[in-house]
């Protein structure tokens, strides 16, 4: 079975961002991916430029989990579950904190992590040598002033994926995370911040050479092509200009 289904992934939060930037770096290495997100329309333009299987998916969905279950097993299964799909949503202090951008967070980071791995666990398990990469970010390590709904979300998502590493390494299950700091994408500061450009923009203003998705994609595909006995239990990856959370170099400033 291992040699059926070697080298094959779910990559979540695939129509954007680090999602997608992993599904081009994955197929290029010669991987299977099905590549998944709600955007239909996005994915089916990477499937055609990249060779990857399009399954148009909320994660947060049993439902829609179920049928991308049954879609992967047709499919040939999988050894690799790559959790990118989730997001930040707002900038309030937890005093003017909104219901339905808490909800998000952790619907998304927190609730679509665990329904996803849930239903690949037996697959994972069956393959023999099953690695499932969550992909949380510095702000589970360090909370800052207007974060904190972020800052829980992943918090608790890379609490899961420690609990995951102790719960399922007699099944030789690989556990990895992946704590991206400022990454400079398409839409992540763009969607949290309500949309409005301009302040999106400022979050980069002066950073010469921030993190791209390509950047941490890369760092993925090392980690999940690394030989299976060999685990990156956790990877912090920032730009240099970013000591620290809370220190970052900006040039104009």
């Amino acid at each position: 079975m291992s040699s059926q289904i070697s080298h094959a992934a779910v990559v979540t939060g695939a129509s954007t961002g680090i999602g997608e930037a992993t599904v081009r770096a994955l197929c290029t290495a010669g991987w299977t991916v099905f590549a998944v997100a709600r955007r239909a329309d996005r994915l089916s333009a990477l499937a055609a430029e990249t060779g990857a299987i399009a399954v148009p998916a909320d994660v947060t969905d049993d439902d829609q989990v179920a049928n991308l279950l049954a879609t992967v097993q047709a499919g040939g299964g999988i050894d690799t579950l790559i959790n990118i799909a989730g997001g930040a949503r707002g900038a309030d202090y937890l005093g003017a904190a909104k219901n339905e951008d808490w909800d998000f967070m952790l619907r998304v980071n927190v609730i679509g992590t665990m329904k996803l791995t849930r239903a690949f666990l037996p697959m994972l398990r069956a393959h023999g040598e099953g690695t499932v990469l969550n992909l949380t970010s510095t702000a589970a390590l360090a909370s800052y002033e207007g974060g904190s709904g972020y800052n829980a979300a992943k918090a608790a998502q890379r609490a899961m994926t420690q609990a995951l590493r102790l719960e399922e390494v007699e099944n030789n299950i690989r556990v990895i995370e992946v704590l991206p700091g400022l990454v400079h994408t398409e839409e992540f500061a763009l969607r949290r911040l309500g949309g409005d450009a301009a302040a999106a923009q400022a979050v980069y203003r002066g950073v010469e050479k921030p993190l791209l998705a390509s950047d941490v994609a890369e760092v993925i595909g090392y980690a999940v092509n690394l030989p299976h006995h060999v685990n990156l239990d956790e990877i912090v990856v920032r730009p240099v200009a970013q000591a620290a959370n809370h220190k970052l170099l900006r040039k104009d400033s």
